[in-house]
């Protein structure tokens, strides 16, 4: 299948490492132009130079603090000078921290309200006009399996991508008369770092070791084992591109059959 996503320009955030990289791996294997963002420079030049050897397509790299208005401003001006325009974003950042509603004071919710849900909204806010000139286009927002079932320990998470899901479906049908599309990609046990911290942080609070946590959680999961990277990736892949035309206001479950509900 032909994903029609040659050429077309690509920004995605968080791609230094784990499910931005995989998301920006299979968007420039299918020939996109992509510009990736990550808050270390270092980290992010690294990834660019690992894709363009993988993929065999340069990458543009931008150091950006996506938690920062500026940041975004500066990374969308930088992709639109370099590539002239975008066709497709990923909006995607890092997690917040683990932990018990009760647990964390203003700052953090502030914190977390910032990196999760304001990004997606000042990225999106820049990304839509250059959209509009170009006659349409698709915006992809990955938050996690929490959106449909909440878990443990995640509270910050929990609550800030519920909230992410709402303001994509209100996109969902403020732009598809343009010809945009807005979708939510949610991995489940995706095998990154992301989730290393996690099991440690779910090993500690439950007093077991980090081995015995994987084993509770893959018991969970009716494939029964994590998912691979790329397996994410190839999913965003497919929703950003023109295979899926058709396809706004949705929220792809990529998890193993983690979560059981019906919707």
């Amino acid at each position: 299948m032909d994903l029609g996503l040659r050429n077309k320009i690509a920004m995605v955030g968080g791609a230094s490492r784990g499910l931005g990289y995989a998301v920006a791996r299979a968007l420039a294997a299918e020939g996109a132009q992509v510009s990736i963002a990550a808050r270390d420079e270092g980290a992010v030049r690294q990834a660019a130079d690992a894709l363009a050897r993988e993929t065999g397509h340069a990458v543009l790299p931008i150091a950006a603090d996506l938690s920062r208005a500026d940041a975004i401003a500066r990374w969308h001006a930088d992709t639109v000078a370099h590539y002239g325009g975008v066709d497709l974003l990923f909006a995607n950042t890092g997690g917040p921290s683990a932990g018990l509603a009760l647990d964390f004071d203003d700052a953090a919710w502030q914190s977390a309200f910032e990196l999760l849900l304001l990004s997606v909204i000042r990225t999106v806010r820049l990304v839509v006009p250059t959209m509009r000139a170009r006659g349409g286009g698709a915006i992809l927002v990955g938050t996690s399996s929490t959106v449909k079932e909440p878990f443990a320990n995640l509270a910050l998470s929990n609550v800030m991508r519920a909230g992410v899901t709402a303001l994509v479906k209100t996109l969902a049908g403020e732009l598809a008369a343009e010809r945009i599309r807005v979708n939510t990609l949610l991995p489940g046990r995706i095998a990154t770092d992301r989730l290393t911290y996690l099991d440690g942080a779910n090993a500690k609070k439950a007093g077991i070791t980090v081995e015995e946590q994987r084993q509770r959680a893959l018991a969970t999961i009716p494939m029964g084992r994590y998912g691979e990277p790329d397996e994410f990736g190839r999913a965003g892949a497919f929703l950003l591109s023109d295979a899926a035309g058709y396809i706004t206001g949705a929220a792809l479950q990529v998890d193993g059959g983690l979560i059981r509900g019906l919707l």
